[in-house]
């Protein structure tokens, strides 16, 4: 079968590449550029634990020279700290170790310039089989058929390729966009930065800043400075709307009162980046038009108040790559493909409704800021959610209302995670009796069955599949319509003991059930998959009988 076709090799689409390479489905990556990206210290992202956990997952694990973990997060508003954030850097994951209980400790976000996390995925995408890299090739063309699509590119070589799917992650002025039509309405400068990267030392090393309303002249409304490794910071100023042009001497008198204001007095300092960036806020109009999706940004731009737009481009990726990869082996229902755009756009529309309606209140003098509690320090720890990743302007995604959702005759049981939400990462025992972490597991391709059994830890693992409810559970999750993989647990958040949770291949909650309920978890499998072409879907019913 022919690979799939992604274009733009940015972040997002080599871990799309490498997302679907772990579930054994070849691509072809186009990159318009030379196969390589010029370093730029000032151009940074934040990834919260969710994006953190999938890049690594796909063998990106950035060095510890380039990529920051933060000890804490503090806010200020003129001389005053309004709010404190200590991160838990030593077990960045909550779960569950031997004994002890689940621990609900904050993560920090990771810190790192773009071009390393492209570094560290091109470089795992290069080192795949079932990842093919081509450079100097733009695309030009797309036509569509009912068993394929197919691309030109132009470049050194003018070449035909021949795809299952292709995915448009070509950036803001995607091409791919373009081709297929797809409208991209939104916002226009919606915030401008001044941003530098610079080694010098702070007053709280290690820590991120929030600076509301410094009392520095040209400090502006709101600055904020991020720590790199290696005592390099990325400090931003918010610039007024419509401001005139940052000049490279009104940038350094900047840094230097920033500085100041923060030092005392002006520290040594090595200025090593520039530049100005502006924000736009705008999402395209569908993200699939038949076997050609949308995703990064070219599908939406978001950035104000602290989004991250790198973050939600992978989680696009995640969400993509399980369902193209069951479209690959197995053939996807029209409603499993859809199911991306229902999904991730609804989810993205909300982040950005959400900043949106945040903007008036945070940045301007509107009558609105009446209805947020606690005045001022309400507004700076709201502002805050979005750079933690908290709240409705940071928060990993709920599927709620998927179209994947199944339709129970009853509720599902209530657990700490509602239906759609990711799932907590606590630790399990895999069939093999090896402990592993549930987020571990993810991104196989494979339905995750976790049972909560207290004790097992104390099981004889070369006979616990044969124990309690395990031989009827195991039979139903053999029985179940797409792979499966059974997990247990001491303990999960909120779950009584024999409940049964079941997770998707990107780790978000399909339902739970009290006790092993072999025909509610085959109706809830099917429906995760989006259903499935008539004639798998009777194979598999004959393979059962």
């Amino acid at each position: 079968m022919d690979p799939v076709i992604v274009v733009g090799a940015g972040p997002v689409g080599l871990a799309l590449a490498l997302a679907l390479a772990a579930q054994d489905v070849p691509s072809v990556v186009l990159d318009e550029g030379a196969g390589h990206d010029d370093p730029r210290p000032a151009r940074t992202v934040v990834l919260r634990p969710d994006t953190t956990a999938f890049i690594e997952r796909l063998g990106c694990v950035p060095s510890s020279n380039e990529a920051a973990r933060w000890a804490a997060w503090r806010v200020i508003r003129r001389g005053q700290r309004v709010q404190h954030v200590d991160f838990d850097n030593v077990a960045p994951r909550s779960g569950l170790d031997g004994d002890h209980a689940l621990v609900a400790a904050e993560p920090s976000p990771l810190h790192l310039p773009q071009h390393a996390l492209t570094r560290g995925l091109r470089a795992a995408a290069a080192a795949h089989d079932l990842v093919t890299l081509a450079a100097h090739s733009r695309i030009d063309t797309i036509e569509q058929d009912s068993t394929g699509i197919t691309v030109h590119t132009a470049g050194p070589e003018s070449t035909w390729w021949r795809g299952s799917h292709l995915v448009g992650c070509d950036g803001a002025r995607s091409t791919v966009r373009k081709l297929l039509d797809v409208r991209f309405p939104g916002r226009t400068a919606v915030e401008r930065h001044a941003v530098a990267a610079l080694r010098a030392e702070l007053p709280w090393p290690g820590e991120a800043l929030l600076h509301r309303m410094p009392p520095w002249r040209s400090g502006g409304e709101e600055v904020t400075a991020r720590p790199l490794p290696d005592d390099i910071w990325r400090i931003d100023w918010l610039l007024p709307p419509r401001a005139e042009l940052v000049t490279p001497e009104a940038l350094v008198a900047r840094v230097r009162a920033a500085l100041a204001g923060w030092c005392g007095r002006t520290p040594p300092y090595e200025l090593i980046d520039t530049g100005v960036y502006t924000l736009h806020h705008r999402l395209a109009r569908r993200w699939r038009v038949g076997r050609a999706f949308l995703a990064g940004d070219a599908a939406h731009l978001l950035g104000a108040l602290g989004t991250q737009g790198v973050d939600e481009g992978l989680r696009d990726a995640e969400n993509l790559a399980w369902k193209l990869a069951q479209a690959w082996h197995h053939g996807a229902s029209e409603l499993l493909l859809d199911s991306y755009q229902a999904e991730r756009r609804t989810a993205v529309a909300a982040r950005l409704r959400a900043a949106d309606q945040s903007l008036p209140v945070l940045r301007g003098g509107s009558g609105l800021r009446s209805y947020l509690p606690g005045g001022t320090r309400g507004h700076d720890v709201l502002l805050a959610d979005g750079h933690l990743g908290r709240g409705a302007l940071g928060a990993p995604p709920t599927y709620a209302h998927s179209p994947l959702a199944p339709r129970h005759a009853h509720s599902p049981t209530p657990v700490g995670t509602a239906v759609g939400e990711p799932v907590a990462d606590v630790r399990a025992t895999a069939p093999d009796g090896t402990s592993v972490r549930l987020r571990d597991r993810l991104g196989a391709g494979r339905l995750l069955v976790l049972l909560v059994a207290p004790g097992t830890g104390v099981w004889d693992r070369r006979h616990w599949l044969t124990a309690g409810v395990m031989p009827r559970l195991a039979a139903a999750v053999t029985a179940l319509p797409v792979r499966a993989e059974l997990l247990v647990a001491e303990a999960y958040p909120g779950a009584s003991a024999h409940t049964v949770l079941l997770v998707r291949p990107d780790g978000h909650l399909v339902s739970a059930f009290a006790g092993v309920r072999p025909a509610e978890l085959y109706e809830a499998a099917d429906a995760a998959r989006g259903g499935a072409a008539t004639a798998v879907r009777e194979e598999r019913t004959a393979d059962i009988n």
